[in-house]
């Protein structure tokens, strides 16, 4: 997945790195670390399919980095998965926990395969072959996974289940994103939407929004999503677009999320409907594409697809004034500058969508210790941290007069900078030798 001409994914995620050192008062000797990964494995596994033939499928695990603790982020099925963007996504991840403060490194993980061309035996048997293969690369110390792009509940549990066969003892901490009723914690379905929503509700705190007056775009109806559709829709903000892989809805009145969801959920196509009870009936409203989506008159736009959605052939044309990341990576590097300089406000994936892995942390301490918290605790402990990190972000963006994004890399550098520097850097070690 290219962002532009031959520039790779990870090259362009990578100068966000070099706009944030000026301001984050750490070592360069910090800085070059982070632009290579610790560990790259990449695996052939071969699956026995269900008319009896075998298919050879790649799958790919990257650990970024682990200087602030095991590393941690989430295996996609997708039948475009490369390894650039599988080492870009682990990069994000490492500044995603740091963003946070979580006592993790970033990483990556999947497989090239498109999931809705497999039986449900072939998906199970492709996913314990491949927790076979990298079982020796991850593990509750080492590396974390966790669900991602088209992977989910059962399988995650059906990982855990096959890594606790091979280590011979249930071993629960190795990855998060599980069934409940396999150690799974409460509250974790809907995290990264929460997580963005709870910083929506500090930027309407910060600008004394009306939500009745403030109309949304979503593009991409998944997980994310439909959560933060939800809980946005529940405070009376207007749901007024919303989009799949198929294309977009668009209603200047607004549609009614928990019927736009049920219908999704049970039909998997979105359709622009109101249900009461068991009657569900047709609404009107106009069918766009995904990029007309995009470019609507809206007061706030959610991206949360795939990466590379807002680039610089389009982010001209981009007229709401902010911008929440539930995806990872929507927004290229030359897109943000057009974004900054017509003044639109982004909220970066890196802080916005950072509910899921704090949830998933929540998931593995509770792992580690074998006592579960309720809903209530999850929630307040999740709203907590992502308040705490938004304000912190915004404080130093308004220090440095630099952009969110920007600042929140400031915030991510630090952390990761004074980890990397506590071990001895250069400045440390020259200084030694001349006393």
């Amino acid at each position: 997945m290219s962002s532009g001409g031959n520039r790779s994914l990870f090259t362009d995620a990578l100068t966000r790195l070099d706009q944030a050192f000026p301001y984050a008062n750490i070592e360069e000797e910090a800085l070059e670390k982070l632009k290579h990964p610790k560990a790259i494995l990449e695996v052939s596994i071969p699956v026995r399919m269900d008319d009896g033939s075998q298919k050879i499928f790649t799958g790919y695990r990257v650990r970024h980095d682990d200087t602030r603790g095991p590393t941690k982020g989430g295996i996609r099925y997708h039948p475009d998965l490369a390894l650039d963007e599988v080492k870009t996504l682990a990069f994000w991840m490492t500044c995603k926990c740091a963003v946070v403060g979580l006592p993790y490194g970033g990483a990556k993980g999947g497989i090239t395969v498109n999931p809705k061309e497999l039986s449900p035996l072939e998906i199970q048997r492709l996913s314990r072959r491949f927790i076979e293969q990298i079982a020796d690369f991850i593990g509750p110390e080492t590396d974390i996974p966790a669900p991602d792009m088209y992977t989910n509940q059962m399988i995650m549990g059906w990982m855990m289940d096959e890594y606790s066969i091979i280590r011979r003892q249930r071993t629960p901490a190795v990855i998060t994103g599980k069934p409940i009723e396999l150690g799974g914690s409460l509250g974790r379905d809907d995290a990264t939407g929460r997580g963005a929503y709870y910083c929506i509700k500090e930027l309407e705190r910060k600008r004394d929004w009306s939500p009745e007056k403030v109309r949304v775009g979503i593009q991409g109806f998944g997980n994310g999503g439909q959560a933060v559709a939800k809980l946005l829709h529940e405070d009376g903000y207007r749901i007024v677009a919303a989009s799949d892989s198929r294309g977009a809805i668009y209603r200047e009145e607004g549609f009614d999320i928990p019927s736009l969801i049920r219908i999704k959920n049970e039909t998997r196509e979105l359709k622009a409907v109101y249900c009461d009870g068991s009657l569900c009936e047709s609404v009107e409203a106009d069918n766009l594409s995904n990029e007309e989506l995009l470019e609507l008159e809206l007061d706030l736009l959610i991206p949360a697809a795939m990466e590379n959605q807002i680039d610089e052939k389009n982010a001209d044309r981009i007229r709401a004034p902010v911008i929440v990341e539930v995806a990872n990576g929507p927004t290229t590097s030359k897109a943000d500058d057009i974004l900054y300089e017509k003044g639109k406000f982004v909220i970066p994936d890196i802080l916005a969508n950072a509910g899921g892995v704090t949830v998933s942390y929540f998931e593995w301490a509770q792992n580690k210790s074998g006592f579960y918290w309720p809903l209530e605790d999850v929630h307040s402990r999740l709203r907590e941290i992502m308040s705490r990190e938004f304000n912190a972000v915004w404080d130093l963006m308004e220090k440095h007069s630099i952009p969110m994004r920007r600042a929140a890399y400031v915030h991510a550098l630090g952390r990761i900078g004074r980890a990397i520097e506590a071990l001895g850097t250069h400045k440390y070690f020259s200084n030694r030798r001349n006393h």
